[in-house]
């Protein structure tokens, strides 16, 4: 296992060179899959839980260790534990104190979360790991990057190309995972636009309290015809 001196050096030599990086890659080979991150809500101003996503080693080479830099305007994010994994905060240091949202007074912040593995995890499998963390409001609208170094036993895979404006994310070997941050008063019109449809399902309803097609009353009002004169039949046949 890397000693966290050593793993702290690697994932911000790695993320901050993109020649470096590019020469890496060159010996590493592309990946079949990316590395990821998914988010249930990209609301500004709100907790959200991102998962990060490690589909795969590097070119057939089982992964140690997994290091994601955290974007300037998050300051603070709380990893989930992995019983797999040992985790590790990395802080840098603000260039002013601030006030967080509970009057204590910053003067650090989380610039890497820095995954390492109690045993290799082999290239045929993948995991993910869990961050919770508050997206900015000031990043409304904005396009999130978390750059992440993939450590395997043989070389590292670093995820951290960005597109140029204008440019297809797609398009590039090792994208950085990203997330793109929504404003609030968006998501207050998403869900302002689905009010109307449910008000014309509760309409429907109202004018059906029961919520049962009228098709099915014609059949049941035909069964019932049909079982009363069974009955009248086999009282006739019993009297005769």
């Amino acid at each position: 296992m890397q000693r966290p001196t050593a793993r702290r050096a690697l994932a911000r030599t790695a993320l901050a060179g993109t020649a470096a990086a590019l020469a890496v890659l060159a010996t590493a080979g592309p990946a079949a899959a990316h590395v990821t991150i998914a988010a249930p809500s990209t609301v500004a101003g709100a907790y959200t839980l991102l998962t990060v996503s490690v589909p795969h080693g590097c070119d057939g080479d089982a992964t140690t260790a997994v290091a994601v830099q955290i974007p300037e305007p998050i300051n603070a994010v709380t990893p989930s534990v992995n019983p797999n994994w040992e985790v590790e905060k990395v802080m840098a240091d603000l260039p002013e104190p601030i006030t967080d949202s509970h009057g204590n007074e910053v003067t650090q912040r989380v610039d890497q979360i820095v995954y390492t593995a109690n045993t290799p995890l082999p290239d045929e499998l993948r995991d993910a790991f869990e961050l919770s963390l508050r997206l900015p409001e000031e990043a409304a609208g904005q396009t999130l990057y978390f750059p992440v170094v993939q450590t395997c036993t043989a070389g590292d895979h670093p995820w951290i190309e960005i597109p140029a404006e204008g440019q297809d994310a797609d398009a590039l070997e090792s994208p950085a995972p990203s997330i793109t941050v929504t404003a609030a008063e968006a998501a207050d019109a998403e869900e302002a636009d689905a009010e109307p449809a449910q008000g014309e399902e509760a309409a429907e309803a109202a004018d059906d309290p029961d919520g049962t097609d009228p098709v099915t009353y014609v059949a049941l009002a035909i069964g019932m015809i049909g079982a009363a004169l069974g009955a009248f039949a086999l009282v006739r046949s019993r009297r005769a």
